[in-house]
């Protein structure tokens, strides 16, 4: 477990980074470039102890985005967006949970997202083409409320949409046959796209007037595929460590019109700061 003091010491190493990660590597405002920031999953037992550190981390290493998580929802709006706003980080998109989602709506508002995510459906859901029709219809529901609340509601893939259930469907095509494509859009986790054996630049075309955001984590070679989620299905590993072709990838998501993408990798296997710095180190040479 990472102590206080291996937090700063780590904290203190992403700093050194600037020199060679300048904060403006990757800014909003680079014509033709992707934004990329860091979903706070990834940092979220740093978060809970020292949010405004692992903020500050984050931005030194260059990134200029974070994509919020449930962990840090116990502030209210306007203290959690000081919170950012202080960091130097920007702030366009959040992770809800499901259940509740629609009470999230107005906080999200408050914290002036552009996107809310509906990340993952209740396990429940997952074994049932009639678990992936009620998502459908409240996603629809949630998405209008949350259209009219000024932002677009985004759904969230991992693999265990992909299985084959009644009569070989698949819940992922009973969500897009019936979620309306003008009130929820998609976040493609691409890591979980090649899990569930899919393609993931495939993903990307057929869905092209949906997909808003991207997450990114890399996947080890030899690592088998399937429609499970836990430890059998976590091969995660930094960017252009694994067998993921992501300068391709973010070359098409980038011509695609997607803005933001976001680094997620679930877990690491030595401090998150420096897997963290390290899949930067990549986005910066591949320059996408």
């Amino acid at each position: 477990m990472t102590t206080r003091r291996d937090f700063l010491r780590l904290s203190a190493m992403a700093a050194g980074c600037v020199i060679r990660f300048p904060r403006n590597a990757f800014a909003a405002d680079d014509v033709g470039k992707l934004i990329y920031g860091v979903q706070l999953f990834m940092v979220r037992r740093q978060a809970v102890t020292d949010l405004a550190g692992i903020l500050k981390a984050i931005q030194q290493i260059g990134y200029t985005q974070i994509e919020l998580y449930p962990v840090v929802y116990n502030h209210p709006a306007g203290e959690l967006k000081k919170i950012v706003d202080d960091s130097g980080l920007g702030l366009v998109s959040g992770h809800f949970d499901y259940a509740g989602f629609a009470n999230k709506i107005d906080y999200a508002r408050q914290l002036g997202l552009k996107y809310m995510v509906c990340p993952m459906l209740p396990e429940a859901q997952w074994t049932s083409i009639a678990g992936f029709n009620k998502a459908a219809s409240d996603f629809n529901g949630w998405g209008a409320a949350v259209r009219d609340a000024g932002m677009e509601f985004v759904f969230h893939n991992h693999c265990y949409e992909f299985k084959p259930l009644e009569g070989g469907a698949t819940g992922w095509d009973t969500l897009m046959g019936s979620i309306d494509p003008g009130l929820v859009k998609l976040e493609l986790d691409v890591y979980w796209l090649t899990q569930a054996g899919q393609k993931p630049a495939t993903v990307l075309a057929d869905y092209a007037d949906r997909v808003k955001l991207i997450h990114l984590k890399d996947r080890t070679a030899g690592a088998p595929t399937g429609f499970v989620m836990g430890p059998s299905a976590e091969h995660f590993t930094e960017l252009g460590k694994g067998t993921i072709a992501w300068p391709e990838l973010l070359e098409q998501a980038k011509k695609q019109g997607i803005q933001y993408a976001f680094l997620d990798q679930d877990e690491t296997a030595g401090p998150v700061v420096e897997s963290m710095t390290e899949s930067f180190a990549y986005l910066k040479k591949i320059n996408v």
